[in-house]
């Protein structure tokens, strides 16, 4: 692979895990193993400690909504962060693959943590609102204009009936590189057998964004912030974006 061949999205490459035909016990192994997969190339306990709970109180209960959850590994590591530091959150966990939410509800409950089968537009049309928002690795499977159609679906569902918000939306996900490509093919990919994470994981990285990419598809108030290792966060405060326009706001 050279660097030529990631300058652009690949968006022609199609992932496994999403094919409706794929073999389903690889299907399976692919989400069992994407806990620890995650752990080593997601950085989410960092995103934790320096943007999610910083916005927890221990004086009331807050909602999150975890858009794309595949087998729900990500959700319930922040169910358990934090309930380990003292706060209450009650996390709902969305997919518009019925196999994930199959899998994922099928594994031993968490407190606080419910998955359904959903897109982030029918908790919009249904009035649901969110402390926090977020995602992780769904970015790149999306077309440009479905990417923008989340992104405006996780700013409405960071307001109120009333049009005021103070949540916070956060879309982790890879960034393309050739030194990423590398990476994973050598570091990470011989890790996983008998699943789609090796094959997935290099068509990931190559329909992936880069940081100035992101930024220039993001709606206004949105911003891309970089995290090592080769990771893109699209972050949305919507307190912040909604007093820079006008609209009322709330802390």
């Amino acid at each position: 692979m050279s660097w030529l061949s990631l300058q652009r999205r690949d968006t022609q490459l199609s992932e496994l895990m999403d094919d409706p035909a794929c073999d389903l016990d690889g299907l399976r192994r692919t989400y069992a193993q994407f806990g620890s997969v995650n752990s080593l190339v997601a950085g989410w306990g960092r995103v934790y400690r320096q943007h999610l709970r910083p916005r927890l109180s221990r004086d009331r209960p807050h909602r999150l909504l975890d858009i794309g959850c595949g087998g729900g590994d990500v959700p319930r590591a922040l169910a358990r962060w934090a309930a380990r530091d003292g706060f209450t959150l009650r996390i709902t966990a969305i997919d518009a693959d019925a196999r994930a939410i199959a899998y994922a509800a099928a594994q031993p409950p968490v407190s606080g943590l419910t998955f359904r089968q959903a897109l982030s537009g029918d908790l919009v049309r249904q009035g649901h609102s969110f402390d926090l928002v977020t995602s992780n690795h769904l970015l790149h499977h999306l077309t440009d204009a479905e990417l923008r159609t989340v992104l405006l679906d996780s700013e409405a569902l960071c307001r109120d009936a009333e049009g005021r918000g103070g949540g916070l939306a956060v879309h982790s996900d890879i960034q393309r590189s050739p030194l990423a490509y590398a990476a994973f093919r050598v570091g990470v990919a011989p890790l996983f057998r008998g699943s789609f994470i090796g094959v997935d994981g290099l068509r990931s990285i190559r329909r992936s964004f880069t940081a100035p990419e992101l930024a220039a598809l993001a709606p206004p108030g949105w911003q891309v912030q970089t995290l090592p290792p080769y990771r893109n966060l699209l972050l949305y405060d919507a307190a912040t974006a909604l007093s820079d326009t006008g609209a009322p706001a709330r802390a």
